[in-house]
């Protein structure tokens, strides 16, 4: 995959005999298991003479170190064709040069003068890259055959992996197996069929799930493809350390063992563990014993439950500790759980201001009780009055108030009933539809009542209460006075229709109106 960050516009490929620029630092992921040239800032004195040793790396991930003798002006990326181990040429790529070879053979215990190191012998030309992947598209058939002679030898082996030699003069197998193999028949299949020298490599699992690549279980690409190249046993007591689950399916990689990265957080999980109590036995107190059955390491919290009992309960470790002091003793607490000191509550907010909202929201509440009760007392008291019924006349809003029998002896006698007591007096005696402008009338100033806030005239007669007759409909009486006019007959009708909503139940003739002759 070419490298679009660095300036070599993509030339660090596989495919390029061109360096990349980055100097190891591309972040597309170019160079596999690449490593970054932190010292490629710095400033050397002109006399300095760099490291001849140069890193190199090869199909797999695979890395070796060569000599550069011929001094040439290597940049990170590179392809350059390099002496094989036994016979002929092999490309390869630069992965590091400068300082940081001579930090990585001091890791890896490898000597300077060490006579296994072999020479490189020129930068890769065109011609060499075409010919070296000529020879690695060879080596996907070749291994899908080698696979299918294995199966005829019936040999338990599993072969992972082909790499072709630049000039195809040897072929490597890498495969993995559980025990030894006897595959001297396998050589010489393979041999004649394929016209090379056939070299058998052995790897374990870890390597051959880093050589084929994979996603893990948490989604990003396998540490042992990209960057882990130092493999170290992990064990069980690992998993147990970090109170995980011990599921084999959950706990083992794409390589069928223990995933490497149950030891990336395992030290700060021991660091952590020592502050936390060794609970051997079960907690001895009064309600009973108590066994342990989680651990939470950074809360220092544990999680105990009486034998039988699904309840659980949740003590900090100090509190573990004192109980396993105590039954160290002989003592037995009365409970797992620290008593419960009862804190002196603060006093309210409202009880502090002067007045508390509470006393006021009771007094309303009271008073509110108060005129309901009041108001009821008033009903009882009171009789009952029908309702009122539209009048017959025709004339919008115009009601005629239906009095109880008990009224007319009370106008009989002159008495006030206890309707009248209870009526509401002056303007709110009005119905509603007859205190605003009537139907094409306005309101006139001699359609008051008497004890609407208006006297009567002083000329006006007052209306006889005995032996006079009205009529039930009109509210119109008669008596043995002179007749009116025309004009003022008709001025009395419209005042005594204006009037006829209010009350009648006092007398039977209305203000403005002299009995006419009879």
């Amino acid at each position: 995959m070419a490298c679009s960050s660095c300036s070599s516009g993509g030339g660090c490929s596989t495919t390029s005999a061109k360096g990349c620029g980055s100097k190891g630092s591309c972040s597309s992921g170019c160079t596999r298991l690449n490593v970054f040239d932190w010292l490629q800032d710095l400033d050397v004195p002109s006399d300095f003479r760099e490291f001849d040793l140069v890193e190199v790396r090869f199909k797999g991930g695979r890395k070796d170190f060569f000599r550069n003798k011929s001094r040439l002006p290597l940049i990170t990326g590179d392809a350059v064709v390099v002496e094989a181990a036994g016979n002929g040429w092999h490309l390869g790529h630069v992965s590091l040069k400068g300082e940081l070879v001579r930090l990585q053979m001091k890791k890896k215990k490898v000597p300077l003068d060490s006579k296994e190191i072999r020479p490189i012998l020129r930068i890769a030309t065109e011609q060499d890259a075409e010919r070296w992947q000529a020879v690695r598209d060879l080596e996907t058939g070749t291994m899908f055959r080698a696979r299918a002679v294995v199966d005829e030898l019936r040999l338990k082996m599993k072969l992972s992996d082909v790499e072709y030699q630049a000039d195809r003069t040897r072929a490597t197998f890498f495969y993995s197996a559980d025990d030894r193999v006897d595959f001297r028949d396998l050589i010489k299949r393979l041999a004649d069929e394929f016209r090379v020298r056939v070299e058998m490599r052995q790897i374990s699992l870890r390597h051959e799930a880093g050589r084929l690549g994979g996603i893990g279980s948490c989604g990003r690409e396998l540490c042992c493809s990209t960057w882990l190249s130092d493999f170290k046993s992990v064990s069980t007591t690992a998993a147990r350390y970090q109170n995980l689950s011990l599921n084999p399916a959950k706990l083992s990689g794409q390589c069928g063992r223990l995933k490497c990265c149950l030891n990336y957080e395992l030290d700060t999980y021991l660091d952590a563990l020592k502050d936390i109590p060794q609970v051997q036995r079960p907690l001895l107190t009064e309600r009973g014993e108590y066994m342990l059955q989680k651990t939470d390491i950074f809360k220092r919290k544990m999680w105990f439950a009486v034998r039988g009992d699904n309840n659980w309960v949740i003590v900090p470790t100090e509190r573990v500790r004192e109980v396993l002091e105590l039954n160290k003793r002989g003592e037995k607490p009365e409970s797992l759980l620290l008593p419960v000191r009862e804190e002196e509550k603060a006093p309210e907010v409202t009880a502090i201001v002067e007045g508390s909202l509470e006393r006021l929201d009771d007094k309303i509440k009271a008073s509110k009780r108060s005129k309901r009760g009041k108001k009821k007392k008033g009903e009882e008291a009171a009789s009952p009055v029908a309702a009122t019924k539209p009048s017959r006349s025709g004339r919008t809003g115009a009601t005629e108030p239906r009095v109880a029998a008990s009224a007319d002896t009370a106008e009989a006698t002159g008495a006030e009933t206890p309707e009248e007591r209870a009526r509401p007096r002056g303007a709110a005696a009005r119905p509603l539809n007859r205190r605003g402008r009537g139907r094409g009338e306005g309101k006139r100033p001699d359609a008051t009542r008497p004890g609407e806030g208006n006297p009567p005239a002083a000329d006006a007669p007052r209306p006889a209460r005995e032996g006079s007759s009205r009529s039930p409909r009109s509210g119109s009486e008669t008596s043995g006075g002179p007749a009116r006019s025309g004009g003022e007959a008709g001025e009395g009708r419209r005042s005594r229709s204006g009037r006829r909503g209010g009350r009648s139940g006092r007398g039977g003739a209305s203000e403005g109106s002299t009995p006419s002759a009879s």
